[in-house]
């Protein structure tokens, strides 16, 4: 698995589409931003990093966009358009999707979801989507 920082929110589509030529293993987690301390101040997200990394890096060629998102109370952040966007609509964090030339899977984990016993059969289930989507 390779993992890629999406810093710039302005960046996010030309990150999404460099990743989508690569590969079709692509996928998206939203999670609260580092704080001066070097660790998230989501606390689920601090669960849950290691286990979407165990449960991605199980899926060849996968690359995981990281995407750091601040609180949502921090309105006037760069990174409150994806709470806003129509394709991500972040509520809660971590938030983790699979994305295709589609755009975004149906299905996405959430919260406590984003563990790795989960992992494997979101990747499954999103895969199918993907393929039904390239058939139509």
């Amino acid at each position: 698995m390779k993992s890629v920082r999406v810093s710039d929110p302005e960046k996010f589509d030309e990150q999404v589409a460099q990743a989508l030529q690569k590969s079709n293993e692509v996928f998206v987690l939203f999670f609260g931003r580092e704080t001066s301390r070097g660790e998230s101040w989501c606390s689920d997200c601090v669960v849950a990093d290691p286990e979407v990394r165990a449960g991605l890096a199980k899926v060849a060629g996968s690359i995981l966009l990281e995407v750091p998102i601040d609180r949502q109370s921090d309105t006037d952040s760069l990174t409150h358009i994806f709470r806003k966007r129509s394709d991500t609509r972040v509520e809660r964090i971590p938030t983790l999707l699979r994305w295709t030339e589609y755009g975004p899977s149906q299905d996405r984990l959430v919260e406590e979801q984003c563990r790795e016993q989960n992992i494997s059969s979101f990747v499954a289930e999103t895969g199918k989507q993907r393929d039904q989507q390239s058939c139509a």
